[in-house]
């Protein structure tokens, strides 16, 4: 395996832009499963890394709307993934401060305080990053450039996509 630092931060924005506020139709729509949203920061992801990681149970992948990893669909499952210490394909990434998000990185919410629920992807920055300057995209609840600041959360994690690893 080797490892490749350039993630496609600008491909995965593009992908969020054009997909915010629409399905594509290569991907399943979850919304009425529980909820869209790590679906689609998944395929914009995706669409910055260009690889999948096709390992059963513990990998990130979609086949199909029945053949795909938890990682992919699900919010503490992708946290996982993508966190994952070991030489597996696929992107990773590392928790960091507000201050070190760039677009194409990853923040998730918990609305109760227990769990994560949602994943929405940072498509920009401010110069000086805080809740009001960082616009995300989204699904369940469409969103596109709406500011993190709009978001009535009780706790929050940031991830910074830190590369990808390659077969």
């Amino acid at each position: 395996m080797r490892f490749i630092q350039n993630y496609n931060r600008a491909a995965a924005v593009m992908y969020a832009h054009k997909w915010a506020y629409g399905r594509n139709p290569r991907f399943y729509d979850y919304e009425n499963l529980g909820g869209d949203c790590t679906n689609f920061a998944s395929q914009c992801i995706y669409a910055g890394s260009g690889v999948m990681n096709f390992t059963p149970d513990i990998g990130w992948y979609y086949i199909d709307a029945n053949q795909k990893a938890p990682a992919w669909t699900g919010v503490p499952y992708l946290y996982n993934f993508l966190t994952r210490r070991g030489p597996s394909v696929g992107p990773i990434g590392e928790p960091c401060a507000i201050e070190d998000l760039r677009p194409g990185d990853l923040i998730q919410l918990s609305f109760k305080g227990e769990d994560f629920q949602h994943s929405p992807i940072v498509v920009s920055v401010g110069e000086r990053p805080d809740p009001k300057n960082i616009l995300i995209a989204a699904h369940s609840y469409d969103a596109d450039n709406r500011p993190l600041v709009t978001y009535e959360y009780r706790d929050i994690r940031f991830l910074h996509i830190t590369g990808i690893i390659w077969p």
